[in-house]
């Protein structure tokens, strides 16, 4: 359900003039000022204040798409909450949102949509709604049955819904002259809102001390809130009491601050008069929830009606609640890429339509839309990742251009070895090299062990001339965990263990003797009977080999510096190798693993008995021999497991996304443009590039574009496409070549390589930590949003975030 109080839109419209004049858009991408987008309260507590509003009705859970609103007559009986509710929709606004395109219905014949351009004609009292695909007036909603409104056309407009698109003449007859229902009810709006939005308001019963204090406790106040956003600190104490020498943060910066300040000390804390020191847990909260509302207004008002791409990804915090993080990525007006944080969202139903439904609200909330999305990135190694493949699958149903792009940051092993999980013996088998792991680096006495044990094999294989004696080569192996690198290789985890087997054998058997830990000792004996297994040494051999094959792929991916033709060309060669293994490889990966099993004394099972495996009744299991259980079960199914993810990752389409957009490479004078290619590109984006109209004109605009970039030294020297889309935006060649740029602006959207998402994670562990871990998610999302967007929230001025505070207040 969209819900009213993320909602940012501009105050102006509920104080603009009646409908004879058409109402403008801003597009400043400007930090906006208060007064622009005030948002209700989520509460409307101060300190021991409270309106009557909160005990009943909860004004952060009103509806905001028109067409699902219940009457404002239903939902309480007392007409002081009734004005509390209008001025919460007053202070939203119309709700506006922006659909490309907006759902076609057929009238008379032909197929009609609303129009967007109406939004400025009409922009002050007209809404859509998305469910009902109609329209409605804000002001008559609120106020129709106060000044008798009544009728077939009023009725349309507050509750059925107008979608005539056709007869944009009802519209205006609904406006009138100034005595109709609609100018009434607008007039009775702009009456409501004429109340000076200040203390005076909502507490009128204060004394002139405490009016002449009041703006002193809140700067005060907000200047500690801010402080402590910032850099990402807890709020709270556990013991806040007059008597604890320790009360939290806040009241704890606040003490030092009016000690260090002489003009706030004598009117804040203790010598604030009765209770209005606005420190409580409400204040802090709304303090912090109005930083984060502005913040995320900034940045919304940056992007405007901009093409974007969405990043998501899961992780569950120290109280293990599964979250959602949510990224844009677009390209600002000066043609740098921007990655914004805009939202953690807690999901406790994690299939794919409650995540899209999830997303879809936090964008109402923000007045987004998916239409404007142009590419998704999920990363392939999050426990949500075949939820996260059905969303992919959502989100391109209804949006066809919003094209799915494999993160290159995400680190492709990972994800490859996480689809390898499903099956179970993959799952056990890296459970083993954790445990493996773990027990070996539990002191450092056992990796001491382990460094003696195998320095102690590299002198015995250097005396029998098994490998050279030169310096560099033979440097002591560590046993990585898995679990540590999930920006690291598991290749590396799984060639170490093969270098190291005797040595690990050597120390689980001396830990397996230690008298004096058991855990240990169980760990190591279940170790030690694991690696004395052959299908052990098998999937040890198995996991090298396609590792292996798709490591290469996986260090490129990673690289600053990729070249997306040698990516491209590596993705098809790993995707033949697999498939090659896959029919031809098993007899010599068996060949492998039977050497390693006789030079370590592993008994090799006949390949021709019935597979009994252990703990299993024998009579109710299918009867096959080893050999069909190690190819078939084990190498054929993991092996189609990693092409299919591969193929699912790096499909046709965005490969060709990917060859398309190295195309617009500027390094070395455009080596590789390929005019061809790009309008291939871009009919790819069908809504932004008409067959008829676009095409012919962009084909002629890259020829003149090539020719003037190779013979333009500001252009030689340029290493990327993000140099190249600055460079156009500051010699102003995005306004020469407007497609061209649109093409760069696409090629930039789409989430190549980006860490941002995995940065929010990690900005997460630090906000809620063990000490922190009962945190609300609206405070958590609060103190998110100003602690990972901090350069945003520090261009919010005070003063703004003062008025904006006294907006939700009031």
């Amino acid at each position: 359900m969209s819900r009213i109080q993320s909602y940012f839109k501009r105050l102006k419209a509920t104080n603009a003039e009646p409908e004879s004049q058409s109402e403008q858009v801003s597009n400043s991408i400007s930090v906006p000022t208060v007064q622009e987008s005030y948002q209700p309260p989520q509460t409307s507590q101060f300190q021991s204040f409270q309106s009557p509003l909160e005990a009943k009705v909860n004004i952060g859970n009103l509806e905001a798409d028109p067409g699902k609103r219940p009457s404002i007559y239903s939902m309480t009986l007392n007409p002081i909450e009734r004005e509390d509710i209008r001025r919460a929709y007053l202070l939203m606004g119309p709700t506006q949102p922006i659909l490309k395109p907006f759902p076609q219905t057929e009238m008379y014949g032909k197929m009609r949509r609303f129009n967007p351009k109406w939004y400025e004609e009409f922009g002050s009292w007209l809404e859509y709604s998305v469910s009902k695909d109609a329209c409605f007036c804000l002001y008559c909603y609120l106020f129709d049955m106060e000044v008798g409104g009544s009728g077939s056309t009023q009725e349309a407009f507050v509750s059925v819904g107008f979608k005539n698109w056709q007869k944009k003449d009802r519209i205006k007859i609904h406006v009138g002259d100034h005595k109709s229902v609609h100018n009434r009810c607008y007039q009775a709006g702009q009456d409501l809102m004429k109340q000076k939005q200040h203390i005076d308001i909502a507490f009128p019963n204060i004394s002139e001390r405490q009016r002449i204090d009041y703006p002193i406790w809140l700067k005060t106040s907000l200047d500690c809130a801010r402080f402590l956003l910032r850099n990402g600190q807890p709020f709270w104490g556990h013991d806040e009491s007059t008597s604890s020498n320790q009360q939290g943060l806040f009241l704890e910066t606040l003490k030092f601050y009016s000690k260090t300040n002489k003009e706030i000390s004598h009117v804040v804390l203790q010598n604030a008069l009765d209770n209005h020191k606005l420190t409580s847990s409400m204040i802090q909260k709304d303090l912090s929830q109005a930083c984060a509302d502005l913040t995320i207004k900034a940045i919304i008002s940056d992007l405007g009606d901009d093409y974007f791409s969405l990043l998501v990804d899961e992780a569950h915090d120290v109280a293990i609640k599964e979250h959602m993080a949510v990224v844009l990525r677009y390209v600002n007006k000066k043609g740098s890429i921007v990655e914004c944080f805009i939202g953690i969202i807690h999901v406790s139903d994690t299939t794919a339509q409650s995540l899209k439904a999830a997303i879809e609200g936090l964008f109402s909330k923000l007045g987004l839309s998916l239409s404007k999305c142009r590419g998704q990135s999920y990363n392939g190694a999050s426990n949500m990742w075949s939820e996260f493949k059905g969303l992919k699958s959502l989100i391109l149903a209804d949006n066809t251009s919003a094209f799915y792009i494999h993160c290159f940051a995400h680190q492709l092993q990972s994800a490859l070895v996480k689809v390898a999980k499903h099956h179970k013996k993959i799952q056990e088998f890296f459970d083993m090299l954790q445990k493996m792991a773990t027990v070996v680096g539990s002191s450092c006495k056992q990796k001491e062990i382990l460094q003696m044990n195998q320095y102690e094999l590299i002198v015995e294989r250097i005396a029998r001339g098994e490998i050279p004696a030169e310096n560099g080569l033979n440097q002591e192996t560590i046993l990585k965990r898995p679990e540590d690198i999930r920006w690291g290789s598991h290749f590396g985890t799984v060639t170490s263990v093969i270098s190291l087997f005797s040595p690990i054998i050597s120390l689980m058997k001396i830990i397996e003797d230690e008298p004096k830990n058991d855990a240990a000792r169980t760990d190591a004996g279940c170790i030690l009977d694991v690696m004395g297994d052959f299908e052990f040494a098998f999937l040890l051999h198995l996991m090298k080999l396609i590792l292996g094959t798709s490591y290469e792929l996986s260090q490129a991916l990673q690289r600053k510096d990729q070249d997306l033709l040698n990516v491209i060309g590596l993705v098809k060669v790993v995707k033949s190798r697999l498939q090659e293994v896959r029919d031809n490889g098993f007899d010599e990966l068996l060949q492998e693993t039977n050497s390693f099993a006789n030079k370590y004394d592993i008994d090799i099972p006949n390949m021709n008995d019935v597979y009994r495996p252990k703990g299993r009744s024998r009579q109710i299991l299918e009867s096959f021999t080893f050999l069909h259980y190690f190819k078939v079960e084990l190498f054929n199914t993991v092996i189609e497991t990693q092409v299919q993810e591969l193929g699912d990752r790096f499909d046709n389409v965005n490969t060709k996304l990917l060859e398309c957009l190295s195309c617009l490479d500027p390094r070395d004078s455009f080596v590789n443009f390929n005019k061809e290619k790009l309008i291939e590109f871009a009919r790819f984006y069908p809504l932004e590039f008409d067959e008829l109209a676009d095409i012919p004109f962009l084909s002629s605009s890259l020829s003149n574009f090539i020719v003037d970039v190779r013979a333009d030294s500001d252009f030689v020297n340029l290493k990327t496409i993000s140099d190249l889309a600055l460079k156009m935006v500051e010699k102003r060649k995005d306004i020469v070549y407007p497609l061209v740029y649109l093409l760069i602006k696409l090629a930039l959207v789409l989430p190549v390589a980006t860490a941002s998402v995995e940065r929010v994670f990690s900005a997460m562990t630090f906000v809620k930590d063990e000490l922190r871990n009962q945190i609300s998610d609206d405070w958590f999302n609060s103190c998110m949003v100003t602690y990972v967007e901090r350069d945003a929230f520090d261009k919010i001025a005070d003063e703004d975030i003062m008025q904006y505070f006294q907006g939700m207040k009031n």
